[in-house]
């Protein structure tokens, strides 16, 4: 399946674009500093998607840098 794929299936399932996912995301409180496991939990539990269609809406948000770089642990 194509990553557009991914995105179409989930507009068809959910009416929603991407850019939908980001206003409820801002609303929720997740952006910018969410992690991907805390916007997959989201879409999966108000959105019912599946962690590859999450993956997709995740991947959308950190290519159009609506979502903060990850920060890395210091190491000891």
């Amino acid at each position: 399946m194509s990553f557009q794929a991914y995105l179409d299936n989930i507009k068809a399932k959910t009416g929603k674009a991407p850019e939908d996912f980001r206003k409820a995301a801002h609303a929720a409180g997740l952006l910018p500093d969410a992690s991907a496991t805390e916007i997959v939990n989201w879409l999966a539990r108000d959105f019912q998607l599946g962690r590859g269609h999450a993956m997709a809406i995740f991947a959308v948000f950190k290519h159009k840098g609506w979502i903060a770089p990850a920060r890395r642990k210091a190491r000891r």
